[in-house]
């Protein structure tokens, strides 16, 4: 996301950090236009942290650095952005973002080889910087539709790139990150769901343990939509599901369960305490998605899924954030709005 409305490239880097800190409790990503914007957004984060000690002892904003140019080119503004990141202790993401067939080679093996091969270059340079310093592997290959050049997101070749990619970080031992749940669709429509839970699930089962832009993303990122975010909890919630598995032991194979329904009880499991006591362990349930009968449905006034998305998006928006900084704090950060 970039605040295109503020036009002073210093103010938009300390309000996107200032707006997104004040948005919620979780780690943040941020970019940082020149190198000199930097110190001044350690300052707020510093004073929103509480003090410096308590910022490097808990980082949470991380710099997400396009270090380089595919192919095989670093980008040196945005090298020295990161080495000044680094100095000041904020983990770095180091992005890759070859598009295969244009700055990437076409095939889904080759454009994975070289985004490794990249991110591997971007770690050397972290570590001749600060060796040690925290950074994430970010191979973030993307799909291109040779036809017309368009990027697309939300392809299976798409699934397979960050799939791999997953694959590659975990076979090095690397914690590692790429994107998955991206839509080329233009609206959250079944386009949109097909394409989102294509990539996600795909790269969850192939083990990446983080993901981004995995839900909200539109127009393979040229777009974002609140709605879709908050369907994306049902979608991911399911993804998730699956990627936890299957458990098996002597309960989950339930053999004296079987035998004692068939042979001794009512011929169901409906009520027994097995069932009741897996009801809230074993199954995911949606918040917004639809399991009605067509009956009950009809009877509820037919709702629609993207209303319901629309009613919640509302509900979220009038309350106040709880990650809000007191108001002293905010004084203190007279660059920010």
């Amino acid at each position: 996301m970039v605040c295109r409305d503020i036009y002073d490239n210093l103010e938009m880097d300390l309000n996107s950090i200032y707006a997104t800190t004040c948005g919620t409790t979780k780690h943040i990503g941020t970019s940082f236009s020149e190198p000199g914007f930097v110190a001044p957004a350690m300052e707020m984060l510093h004073t929103i942290a509480g003090d410096k000690d308590k910022w490097r002892e808990r980082p949470f904003v991380s710099n997400s650095n396009c270090f380089v140019v595919p192919p095989m080119k670093f980008a040196t503004e945005s090298c020295e952005v990161m080495e000044e990141c680094i100095k000041h202790g904020m983990p770095v993401l180091l992005l890759s973002a070859g598009m295969a067939g244009a700055t990437a080679p076409s095939t889904i093996a080759g454009a994975i080889t070289q985004a490794v091969a990249e991110c591997l270059a971007g770690l050397v340079y972290v570590n001749a910087v600060k060796p040690g310093a925290p950074a994430i592997f970010g191979t973030w290959p993307f799909g291109l539709d040779l036809r017309s050049g368009a990027m697309t997101g939300g392809s299976g070749e798409q699934a397979l790139l960050s799939a791999g990619c997953a694959q590659m970080h975990k076979s090095s031992g690397l914690p590692g990150g790429a994107a998955a749940g991206i839509a080329d669709s233009k609206l959250p429509d079944m386009q949109a769901g097909w394409e989102q839970m294509c990539s996600n699930l795909m790269a969850g089962l192939s083990g990446l343990n983080m993901v981004y832009e995995a839900a909200g993303m539109h127009a393979s990122l040229l777009g974002f939509c609140h709605e879709s975010l908050i369907l994306g909890d049902d979608l991911i919630g399911q993804a998730m599901r699956c990627v936890r598995g299957i458990e098996v032991s002597d309960e989950t194979l339930a053999l004296d369960q079987i035998a004692d329904v068939c042979l001794n009880g009512p011929g169901h499991y409906l009520g027994t305490s097995q069932t009741l006591g897996r009801m809230q362990t074993d199954f995911v349930y949606p918040a917004l998605g639809d399991r009605t009968s067509p009956k009950e449905w009809v009877e509820l006034g037919k709702p629609d899924l993207l209303n319901k998305a629309v009613a919640r998006k509302e509900q979220i928006l009038s309350e106040r954030s709880a990650a809000r900084v007191s108001a002293g704090t905010g004084r203190r950060n007279p660059g920010a709005l």
